[in-house]
């Protein structure tokens, strides 16, 4: 699937996932698209963990809520390290999220499915520090998202976006 269709495809998907062995190679070329995003001052605060042991995802699935009601049969562990870039600035959320946006379109582009969670890891019950240490992640790492990687079981749903017209302009805002 080329880029564009797969990023058109893309949706949140949070259903069940088929009960099937994820090749490690596609973990592998999900995980390289991450990696790949741009990272600002080139400092690369971004590093991944992919999890497809069902052993270790029953742990984390102890402590991570949403990953107990749709076990999936890998995920994807985002990290990120607070480096100081350009004049002290830190770019690590802009750049764990380039990332994640290049892992989800890997997923789609593969024939996966996957979403974006972030909310509840870092939420005040902590569960993503409980990942974390489930997953031997140094403390001067955040493990601060992960996203399931499965073929969908449910059906995929979109939700109603504004139109392009509604959002989107040439030479200046128009409303």
């Amino acid at each position: 699937m080329d880029a564009i269709k797969a990023m058109l495809a893309r949706t949140s998907y949070r259903g069940k996932y088929e009960d099937k062995k994820i090749p490690k190679e596609d973990l592998i070329k999900i995980m390289e698209a991450g990696l790949a995003a741009p990272s600002g001052s080139n400092k690369q605060t971004v590093s991944l963990i992919a999890v497809d042991d069902e052993l270790v995802l029953e742990r984390l699935a102890e402590v991570c809520h949403p990953l107990k009601r749709q076990p999936a049969p890998a995920i994807i562990c985002i990290l990120t390290k607070k480096i100081p870039a350009y004049k002290e600035r830190l770019f690590n959320v802009q750049d764990y999220s380039a990332a994640i946006q290049n892992i989800l379109i890997a997923c789609v582009a593969l024939g996966y499915e996957s979403c974006w969670y972030e909310g509840t890891v870092d939420d005040d019950d902590r569960q993503g520090l409980q990942m974390a240490s489930i997953l031997g992640v140094p403390e001067d790492y955040q493990l601060i998202s992960y996203s399931p990687v499965g073929i969908a079981l449910d059906e995929i749903k979109f939700p109603n976006k504004l139109t392009f017209e509604e959002r989107a302009w040439f030479n200046g805002f128009e409303k």
